[in-house]
């Protein structure tokens, strides 16, 4: 597996990460042992990135406490990433903000608990709070930082405003948003991050799963599935995005590689600090996304892909309401 180095403060990670999300949440059911083989093969494969956050076990430290079992034997061989930045008390859980310090280094100490580990590697606030100065969270994780419990600072869905100041208090490595042949919005943020040499880090790479070919249309999924009320599962986005997939099938095939390998070969194009962190419960799908860090791209083959997709996929990336705000 290759690796890339993700901003300018020693943070180095495979090119293809892991996105440990819907391991408990978003995704429909699932089971435990299911999860921690995934991830154990993932290391297999030579991931060394795993993105997990508070969020993501609804406040109970499951997602966390899931990645940290599953990473026990091999944890000083990978890099480790969370998020702080919800008030988990609150109802529904994961609806009102928090990055207030205090809360964040109750955060973080949980997530050291629920990761059984002496530090966090990447610690991220997961969406910028217009209720906190970003100096205030950036001063919090620094304290963190001098401490020993955190290495890197990272910012989720935040823009150049809020990356700038956060940068000047404490150096951010990384950003993470969504990036994807579907989505394309954080291209703008592309010269900041160049500037400040800040990595970034691409989450739902393969569109929530619509990037494989195996997508069905809204109502057919769990009922706890967030792609049930995803714009581009509604009718007549859904047609034109299996329409656009089906021709980024026929390329792929054309190169004797898969629709998800195409679609994270062109995300690894974008640039060298770019990572994308696919995530699957699936052993089969972590060797086929794993491979796509060995697929080169020629100029014929993204010119076609911006033929096929232009300027990303069809409907908006999250339901009304729920698309934050980049300041």
């Amino acid at each position: 597996m290759q690796h890339r180095t993700l901003g300018s403060q020693g943070l180095t990670v495979s090119a293809i990460g892991y996105g440990a999300m819907g391991l408990t949440m978003a995704y429909g059911p699932t089971d435990e042992r299911e999860g921690v083989a995934a991830i154990r093969r993932a290391h297999d494969l030579g991931v060394t990135f795993f993105d997990t956050a508070e969020l993501y076990g609804w406040g109970t430290g499951s997602n966390e406490t899931l990645l940290g079992k599953a990473v026990r034997d091999f944890r000083d061989e990978v890099v480790l990433a969370t998020k702080f930045g919800f008030d988990m008390t609150a109802e529904p859980r994961g609806s009102v903000l928090n990055s207030r310090p205090e809360n964040i280094r109750k955060v973080a100490d949980n997530s050291l608990r629920y990761l059984g580990v002496d530090h966090i590697d990447v610690l991220y606030q997961h969406r910028v709070d217009p209720d906190v100065p970003i100096e205030e969270v950036a001063g919090a994780v620094k304290e963190l930082t001098d401490a020993g419990k955190v290495k890197y600072f990272g910012l989720s869905e935040a823009g150049p405003q809020t990356i700038r100041r956060a940068h000047a208090v404490q150096p951010v490595s990384v950003l993470q948003t969504e990036y994807s042949l579907f989505e394309r919005d954080v291209e703008q943020l592309f010269p900041i991050l160049e500037e400040l040499a800040i990595g970034l880090v691409a989450y739902s790479p393969l569109g929530r799963g619509f990037i494989t070919g195996t997508a069905k249309p809204a109502g057919q999924y769990d009922a706890t599935d967030m792609r049930n009320i995803d714009p581009r599962w509604q009718p007549g986005n859904f047609e034109k995005n299996v329409e656009a997939v089906d021709r980024l099938g026929d390329l792929a095939k054309a190169k004797g590689i898969t629709i998800s390998q195409l679609a994270l070969a062109w995300l690894l194009s974008r640039g060298e600090h770019l990572v994308p962190i696919p995530g699957t419960r699936s052993a089969a799908r972590i060797e086929e996304n794993t491979a796509a860090a060995d697929v080169t791209l020629t100029e014929a083959d993204l010119a076609a892909v911006r033929e096929i997709l232009p300027h990303g996929g069809f409907g908006a990336r999250y339901a009304e309401g729920y698309v934050p705000t980049w300041v």
